[in-house]
């Protein structure tokens, strides 16, 4: 008999470590949850070693709680390095495995490089943006433990890069708001205790002042931005370059 697949889900975010997607877009995910939508997360990697974890069952815990105060539906690590993730078949074939089984309309994946910080991160952008190829390849069904074939609708980037202020050149790129969600937001990336302890609270400055800067560039109190991988069009052209709230208060 084919499997039973789960439920499915309108977008998964892919990362490389869990605290990827919580730093980068965390606030998006919160609000599309508040908006009705399913959503889950994607870790290839459990993030471990690191300085100040005792071991992956530790930094699980905390990846859970996080997606538990995101109010995520499903989190999924897959069992890759950390480390040493590296642009391969396999793992091509282990991400569209999932989502082949969760079939959601939606990716979101790492977008560019995070000069200074893991080279995972490029690594991940690749992987994923393969895997949501392979997802949609037929007459290959062997390889993917015979589960259905799915098309993702679009891939959809985020920077991960706190570094930056200067809007990613991108044809496609969008400021989400996330104002009502911005406090989830810091609480999910807090529940990574052993990641970021009281001696890396500027990293909570860090996010703070990027999603600050971004918007309010689109007239919100805070914003998270993106990268479409194809053109955005619209049929309200008024709608869409009108925030839908009025400009943040600059007192």
């Amino acid at each position: 008999m084919p499997e039973q697949l789960p439920e499915a889900l309108d977008v998964i975010a892919v990362g490389a470590h869990p605290d990827d997607v919580e730093i980068a877009c965390g606030g998006t995910l919160a609000s599309l949850v508040r908006q009705g939508y399913r959503i889950g997360i994607v870790d290839l990697t459990d993030g471990e070693p690191t300085p100040r974890s005792p071991g992956p069952e530790v930094r699980l815990a905390e990846a859970a709680e996080a997606a538990g105060i995101l109010g995520i539906q499903e989190r999924i690590t897959l069992e890759l390095p950390n480390r040493r993730l590296f642009d391969g078949f396999d793992e091509r074939v282990a991400l569209a495995k999932v989502f082949r089984r969760f079939r959601p309309k939606i990716v979101l994946g790492i977008g560019g490089k995070t000069p200074l910080a893991s080279p995972d991160h490029w690594q991940a952008m690749q992987i994923t943006d393969a895997a949501v190829f392979y997802s949609r390849l037929t007459k290959w069904d062997e390889k993917f433990d015979n589960l259905p074939v799915h098309t993702i609708s679009k891939l959809v980037w985020y920077p991960l890069a706190l570094k930056s202020l200067s809007m990613p050149e991108n044809s496609g790129a969008f400021v989400m708001d996330i104002s009502e969600t911005f406090d989830v937001k810091l609480e999910s990336i807090r529940a990574y205790r052993t990641q970021f302890p009281p001696e890396k609270e500027r990293v909570f400055d860090m996010v703070r002042g990027i999603n600050g800067f971004f918007g309010a560039g689109a007239g919100f109190k805070y914003g998270e931005v993106f990268l479409s991988s194809t053109t955005i069009g619209t049929n309200d052209l008024v709608r869409t370059v009108l925030p839908p709230v009025g400009p943040v208060d600059p007192k």
